[in-house]
């Protein structure tokens, strides 16, 4: 399909990617190299060291590494199994989040709890599973979804006749395209706020429950920003 064809290729419009959201990378700290400047201070050889600064010396490497140990033990299972910090790289959740948001995603809660519509949650993109994607919840496992230009009905045990689902701000568009859904029972559906702008389940799919990694917990950047469960909705 060429939506595939070009995923692979890494050449999708920008709105495809729209949006996505990544790990910051970590910066490469180098050490100054030794100078060779003949009339700097001369080298002192160890034998000149006094025992006690020997001592000093190795029990602070100790620390050190006793240190290191501990920040690694306590650091990747906040990483892999509480929280992790991502930052947004598109528009498709727009007004939501902006270009650029710096969060920190809570990945214990849904362990505990299913996702509920209208909740934001960052997940694995099912056809390349190393990117990941955020959207907005709009169908839940076992319902029908309906999409007809910008209102969106559900159907399902509790209303079988449907409602109409009462969103929150989302970017005005003169059409959204069109979808009728019937949900499994492992899977959900996904849009982005800026409808206009974000490839979701309306052009890739259903998403399982499987690919949920979690929901954004607080937004630190930019700082007029700063404030916890980000891009909630009050329904």
């Amino acid at each position: 399909m060429w939506w595939a064809t070009q995923y692979s290729l890494r050449q999708l419009p920008l709105a495809y990617y729209n949006s996505s959201v990544m790990e910051p990378r970590e910066e490469l700290f180098q050490e100054t190299a030794p100078s060779t400047d003949k009339t700097s201070a001369p080298a002192v050889h160890s034998s000149a060291l006094p025992q006690h600064e020997k001592t000093s010396l190795s029990e602070s490497i100790k620390d050190f590494v006793k240190f290191g140990v501990l920040a690694v033990i306590i650091v990747i299972p906040i990483r892999l199994y509480i929280a992790q910090p991502f930052v947004v790289s598109g528009a498709s959740m727009i007004p939501s989040f902006q270009n650029g948001n710096y969060l920190i995603i809570d990945e214990i809660s849904y362990r505990f709890e299913e996702p509920k519509r209208g909740e934001v949650i960052v997940f694995r993109f099912p056809l390349e599973q190393s990117k990941f994607l955020i959207k907005r919840i709009a169908g839940l496992p076992g319902e029908t979804i309906s999409i007809k230009g910008n209102d969106i009905t559900i159907k399902n045990t509790a209303f079988p006749n449907g409602f109409v689902w009462k969103q929150g701000e989302t970017m005005p568009v003169s059409s959204t395209g069109d979808a009728l859904v019937t949900l499994g029972s492992d899977e959900y559906f996904v849009l982005g706020d800026n409808r206009g702008a974000s490839a979701d389940s309306r052009l890739w799919g259903t998403l399982k429950r499987e690919f949920i990694v979690g929901r954004p917990l607080i937004r630190l950047f930019p700082i007029s920003g700063l404030t916890t469960f980000p891009g909630e909705w009050n329904q």
